[in-house]
């Protein structure tokens, strides 16, 4: 289980990722294109180190929707390993069944 804060921390980074995207992605691309001029370009490289640091994806970190674990989460359910399976084997988990074989 993780701490409350943790939590509200990822919500507040998932929060300024949404709002920053497009001038984020506008600046990225003006930096990577090849027909920018190096001062255009220059200035796009400032702007984006402007941007808020929590406002980049790569800073948020996906975690387990029930109790916030953040390591060995299943992206596809969106849940830890571990609560993955005790939901599946309570059966709460739809098509889900334990492979045997």
């Amino acid at each position: 289980m993780a701490r409350r804060s943790l939590g509200n921390r990822q919500a507040r980074r998932v929060g300024l990722v949404d709002r920053y995207a497009q001038r984020r992605a506008g600046l990225k691309r003006a930096i990577r294109h090849p027909d920018t001029d190096p001062a255009a370009r220059e200035e796009a490289v400032r702007r984006l180190a402007r941007l808020p640091r929590d406002s980049s994806p790569v800073r948020l970190r996906s975690r387990d929707q029930i109790d916030g674990r953040p390591r060995g989460v299943l992206t596809r359910f969106g849940l830890s390993r571990l609560r993955f399976r005790e939901l599946a084997l309570r059966g709460e988990l739809p098509g889900i069944r334990k492979a045997s074989w």
